[in-house]
């Protein structure tokens, strides 16, 4: 039956509550269907928006565990740190081992602790070295290139803020890169912030040493210092991190046990009315100095990085250790001259130590010892009264105790070595025993060790155009070298060190003393030996492992490549403010020839590829030499300039009687650059 349907006219009005209702249905209605539509829409939205997500959540996992909470024994403190190797050296700051001295304990986001000792120290620029024991396979952080860095990058700070993390899990705080190239000014010469980058991500005490990770959880710099309110150590966003370039500056020469110093050019800058970089005073006895640099010179690059006030020239000094050699480009009367710099200490001697005493903190108290019974205390066991009480063990004295008096651990006691000038000398010596396995391993085709050499071949001279008869013999204390009819022999050291002075080709006598003495002693009865570090050759990376032996009043630094393990130059110095003798050994072609006046021509101080190939050619890094063979040239120079070229024909034992009288210089070439004698 059909359903009759009123006219229009008889239908009524729909009442205001049923209206209402239409309404909020048609609302409801289109927000079901809005949800749809975005349900739809974030099903549909581009897998990187999600990749970005799941990046950034892998990013902090990967971040944390390599993140370390630093724990002072004793409860004096503690901070943070970060893994760089999988044998378990880390990175932290100078003013979170201090308290702790040789030992603490770290733990992981892993839930475990580790016993950890000091390796080497920067109390200038507040870096530490430490190392965590117990595995071969820590998790590590990568560093970044500090130029690639940009402000308002996204970063993180992750670590132990007010030493939070009791259960091991570090505080992951963000930011972006609020400011680049910052200088903090040093607590006297302590403590010095030099180029390193500025974040607003929240960092309080207990992040210091920590690690500063950009959005992809590779790693910026090292978390150092804040800038706090006076009412109170509070963040207020303005948190400081030494830059991952300063931390490798120095991480070579951390891991030799040192304590290591500063860098100075030797000499003051300022801006001036034109803008300007200019030298406002300068030391005669700096090698800047030796190298043509004067007052009223323009400087206009570091390393090959452009400085346009005085601040940045301070900026980037404050990120090389003392004694490295960097480029230097510098404007005088118009010219523009390119050169390499040897950089000078901040402080001269056992100054360094004596600040340190000053600004360390006192030794914590240790924790009270529980009281020994009296004797009318009634002693538990099995009750008889007649017993012997068993003696108190008698405490040791050599026993090495950490910083809330507790016994250390033998595992930690086996790497501690305690030596004036050293942070840990044990260290050390592993650097040292290294370096003179390589050494014999190159040169185990030369001549037995009890035996002397004698080198024979043709001289190249400086400045001179025809080739010469050469003759090189090194037996023991005595030396002696002929260049077709000329020859100087040495037998006393006084007479080395006048030679290496004055600058003369009897510099190599002094280098190759040294050389076949080390061979032949090793490193116990040299004299005084231990590991320096890493340095660039003439400016240039990679950074090379380097050695020092002090004998007869000489220090020679012995360079070998870090892959290689080839030895490619030796310095002899007679004073620390003269050119030393170098020697190069098969040094590339490029350098027989380089001099001041090319230089930069010959693609020394270049930041190209030109510059990393010649590097590569002097490193020869891919493969070591073969056990067994021998030089071909031996090169001296003295600053920049060369002097004479040995192209080695034989090496064979010394024949010459070494008891033989003393022979004069006879007219041997001596360096043309008078700023080095």
């Amino acid at each position: 039956m059909n359903q009759r349907i009123p006219p229009p006219a008889q239908l009524r009005p729909a009442s205001p509550a049923i209206s209402s209702l239409s309404r909020h249905v048609s609302i409801v209605s289109m927000c079901l269907a809005l949800a749809m539509s975005m349900t739809a829409a974030s099903a549909e939205a581009p897998p990187s928006l999600w990749d970005r997500e799941t990046q950034r959540i892998e990013s902090i996992e990967r971040a944390t565990a390599s993140t370390v909470c630093v724990f002072v024994p004793g409860g004096a403190g503690g901070g943070s740190a970060v893994l760089i190797s999988p044998d378990g050296l880390a990175l932290t700051n100078f003013h979170v081992t201090s308290p702790a001295g040789t030992y603490m304990r770290c733990g992981l986001s892993d839930g475990n602790i580790y016993d950890a000792v000091i390796v080497g120290i920067d109390p200038v620029g507040d870096l530490a070295l430490i190392q965590l024991l117990g595995r071969d396979d820590f998790p590590t952080a990568e560093f970044v290139p500090s130029r690639q860095v940009q402000i308002g990058d996204a970063c993180y700070a992750i670590g132990n803020p007010f030493l939070l993390a009791t259960n091991l899990q570090p505080t992951v705080t963000a930011g972006i890169i609020s400011g680049t190239r910052r200088y903090q000014y040093p607590s006297g010469t302590l403590l010095e912030y030099g180029n390193c980058f500025q974040t607003d991500a929240s960092i309080n005490p207990g992040n210091s040493g920590g690690p500063l990770y950009d959005a992809a959880g590779d790693l910026i710099g090292i978390i150092g210092r804040c800038s706090f309110e006076k009412r109170g150590r509070v963040n207020v966003g303005v948190g400081y991190a030494i830059s991952g370039d300063q931390a490798q500056n120095f991480r070579g020469s951390l891991a030799s046990g040192r304590i290591l110093d500063h860098a100075t050019l030797g000499a003051t800058v300022g801006t001036d009315e034109d803008g300007s970089v200019r030298v406002t005073n300068i030391l005669q006895s700096s090698d800047a100095f030796r190298r043509g640099l004067r007052y009223g010179d323009e400087i206009l690059e570091v390393e090959n990085r452009v400085v346009q006030t005085a601040n940045d020239v301070q900026n980037l000094l404050a990120t090389y250790p003392a004694q490295w050699r960097i480029p230097l480009t510098y404007r005088q009367d118009g010219e523009v001259i390119h050169t390499v710099v040897r950089l000078a200490s901040v402080h001269r001697g056992d100054e360094l130590l004596e600040k340190m005493k000053s600004a360390l903190p006192p030794p914590p108290p240790a924790p009270p010892k529980e009281p020994s019974p009296s004797p009318d205390d009634e002693t538990p066991g099995d009750g008889d009264p007649d017993a012997a009480t068993p003696p108190a063990p008698a405490e040791t004295e050599d026993v090495m105790k950490d910083a809330g008096g507790e016994p250390i651990p033998s595992e930690a006691v086996a790497r501690i070595e305690e030596r004036k000038g050293f942070a840990n000398y044990f260290y050390n010596r592993q650097r040292q025993d290294q370096f003179i396995e390589r050494l014999r391993k190159q040169f185990d085709g030369l001549p037995a060790k009890e035996d002397g050499w004698e080198i024979q071949g043709t001289a190249e001279i400086a400045g001179e155009q025809d080739s010469m008869p050469f003759t090189l013999v090194v037996s023991g204390e005595v030396c002696e070298l002929t260049l077709g009819q000329r020859t100087e022999r040495l037998t006393s050291p006084d007479r080395y060190i006048d030679s290496v002075d004055r600058g003369t080709a009897g510099g190599i006598l002094a280098a190759m003393q040294h050389w076949q003495r080390m061979m032949q002693t090793g490193l116990d009865r040299f004299g005084e030996t231990y590991a320096w570090g890493t340095a660039p050759l003439l400016g240039q990376r990679p950074l090379r492992d380097c050695t020092v032996g002090i004998h007869g009043g000489l220090e020679s630094r012995f360079y070998q490549h870090p892959e290689s393990g080839r030895l490619e130059v030796i310095e002899a110095f007679a004073d620390r403010d003269g050119d030393p003798a170098e020697l190069w050994i098969d040094p590339p072609q490029w350098l027989l020839t380089t001099n001041a006046d090319n230089l930069a021509d010959a693609g020394v101080l270049a930041n190209s590829s030109d510059a990393e190939s010649a590097a590569a050619e002097s490193a020869a890094a891919d493969s070591p030499d073969a056990p067994g063979d021998l030089p071909e040239v031996l090169h001296l120079r003295y600053g920049v300039e060369p002097l004479v070229t040995l192209r080695i024909e034989q090496w064979t034992a010394a024949t010459q009687d070494a008891n033989a009288p003393n022979a004069t210089t006879q007219g041997l070439p001596e360096s043309e650059d008078d700023d080095a004698k």
